[in-house]
């Protein structure tokens, strides 16, 4: 039997209408109200009737969640903490995958209005001008540093990201660093890099290898994602390279594999849940007012010291 509007209303202890309200994102309602109705939600596992609400408000009630591929492990563990924070708020995701399609991206730009209230755009390419009058659009930028152009935005504080890692490595006494594509210390030029074409532990592999032929010196290899740093583990435990004894290691993405790889992976977590509340707050807010709320919001990130650049620890 499908619940009602009423029955959540009356395990909260609120009216009917303070649940509408908090349902369709209302200002100005007391934490602590908005709290006991979003628990009987919860309690009650209570989905609010979709149609009805579009007639009364002129809105879906789904927000869109367009990412560039759900292929890496980063960019699915953001997805899916934004699915979550959305549905957290008694609305609904749906996740558009763009691999680098132009008439996709064109497609989910101009569903907002029609079929998305607004739009999350995650690690998205460089978008086109277009006006704002079709929905809110934020960027969360996870891994991309490509600019935001005046957009609302929200993504990882990758200045503050590079400061501690560096810190770190240097504390360790590591001097001869070597960057393998893009990632945490893109703001250190003075860095030597090598280029990637991919993210992939493949493309860490092959880098690792090189790196050590063409810096022969280095002591620390700082990898743009976890995915990379683990492919690098294995290129240099098959170059018979001792991590970290020879040659520390670092990722970015706080992978689970990255816990139990051998050895354990130093890593910089960019906290997703942390990122996805952040864009979701962002969307809704201009949702009820255009010109409220913050432009642009970094979030921090936390240093996961492992053995890959501590030594090695009881596990």
């Amino acid at each position: 039997m499908r619940v009602t509007m009423r029955e959540v209303a009356e395990r909260a202890g609120v009216s009917v209408k303070t649940v509408s309200r908090v349902v369709n994102g209302e200002p100005y309602i007391r934490p602590e109200t908005l709290a006991q109705v979003q628990a009987a939600i919860a309690e009650l596992d209570w989905t609010p009737n979709a149609s009805a609400r579009t007639l009364r408000t002129g809105r879906t009630g789904v927000l869109g969640i367009m990412v560039a591929e759900l292929r890496r492990p980063l960019l699915a563990a953001l997805v899916e903490a934004l699915v979550t924070e959305v549905d957290r708020h008694g609305l609904h995701a749906a996740v558009e995958p763009i691999h680098d399609d132009a008439t996709r991206l064109a497609d989910v730009l101009a569903a907002r209005g029609r079929t998305f209230d607004a739009l999350l755009a995650v690690d998205a390419p460089a978008l086109p001008a277009m006006a704002d009058d079709g929905g809110p659009l934020v960027r969360v930028d996870v891994t991309s540093a490509a600019p935001s152009a005046g957009r609302h935005r929200v993504y990882v504080d990758r200045e503050s990201a590079g400061d501690l890692l560096l810190r770190h490595l240097r504390l360790m006494g590591r001097s001869r660093i070597v960057r393998l594509g893009h990632g945490p210390l893109d703001l250190h030029p003075e860095l030597p890099a090598i280029t990637l074409e991919d993210m992939d532990r493949a493309a860490g592999y092959r880098a690792a290898q090189r790196a050590i032929v063409d810096h022969p010196q280095v002591d620390a290899l700082v990898c743009g994602s976890d995915e990379i740093a683990l492919g690098v583990l294995a290129g240099l435990h098959a170059a018979g390279v001792e991590v970290p004894g020879r040659v520390a290691v670092s990722g970015f993405g706080d992978l689970e594999d990255g816990r139990f790889a051998t050895p354990s992976l130093t890593t910089l977590d960019p906290d997703p849940a942390g990122l996805a509340r952040a864009a979701v707050d962002m969307a809704l807010t201009r949702l009820r007012d255009a010109d409220a709320g913050e432009r642009e919001i970094a979030v921090p990130v936390t240093l996961v010291r492992r053995e890959s650049t501590m030594g090695e620890s009881p596990r």
